[in-house]
């Protein structure tokens, strides 16, 4: 008996190996490579968001000349994430970023990665972190605990996040959808329409969700240097 979450569930396999995460890196590899190398309206397009994104990101980072590559780990980190959520509004497509076994295995490294950098090059400076300037002596132990749990607590918000958001939407279309072959026409219009408005809500959360993914992970690599 399947329940409502039954529709995250990775079901296609072939000799066990379950087959659905391949959907995480598929897409990425089916983007024709004329929009990489010939000019075109959406070579240009993309062009034009990873150049508007690398730029922000490298504001939050540096104003130096030096940590300019750094920003395209978080703009490749964006357009991976945009594409899973972008293919998991299609039917019958595994929406790989609905589950923790990704989001955390994106969020994790990265942030393991910013705090062994942080206390390893700059021990002093992740230790003025812990108590924010202008903290009265009295309250400054528990700031120490509060940022301490803050930090501890970042690559599971980053991850849950990701998570929750694809799963609400999904769960609601699904529960719209199932709803129809009891309906009258005319209601079955309306829940068309709803769908179609939702479908379109939904396409702006992948993107809200995948930038906030990103700006969050630079946001959090500019503090340990």
């Amino acid at each position: 008996m399947s329940n409502l979450f039954s529709i995250f569930d990775p079901t296609t396999e072939i000799n066990s190996l379950p087959m659905n995460w391949t959907s995480t890196v598929v897409g990425l590899l089916l983007i024709p490579t004329s929009i990489w190398l010939t000019p075109s309206r959406n070579s240009m397009a993309l062009n034009l968001l990873m150049n508007k994104l690398h730029a922000e990101m490298k504001t939050i980072l540096s104003k130096g000349d030096q940590n300019k590559g750094n920003s395209f780990i978080f703009t490749s980190l964006f357009l991976m994430i945009l594409m899973n959520n972008f293919l998991g509004l299609f039917p019958y497509i595994f929406t790989s970023t609905s589950h923790l076994t990704l989001t955390l295995t994106l969020a994790l490294p990265l942030w393991m990665t910013f705090m062994l950098f942080g206390w390893m090059k700059n021990t002093n400076h992740m230790f003025e972190h812990l108590v924010p300037q202008g903290t009265p002596t009295m309250l400054m132990p528990f700031m120490v605990i509060i940022e301490t749990i803050s930090n501890l607590i970042r690559p599971g918000t980053l991850a849950v996040r990701l998570t929750a958001n694809m799963i609400a939407g999904h769960l609601l279309l699904t529960l719209l959808g199932n709803n129809g072959p009891t309906m009258s026409h005319t209601l079955l219009t309306v829940l068309i329409i709803a769908q179609i408005l939702l479908l379109i809500l939904e396409s702006a959360v992948a993107i809200i969700q995948s930038y906030v993914f990103a700006i969050l992970s630079t946001l959090y690599s500019s503090e340990v240097n």
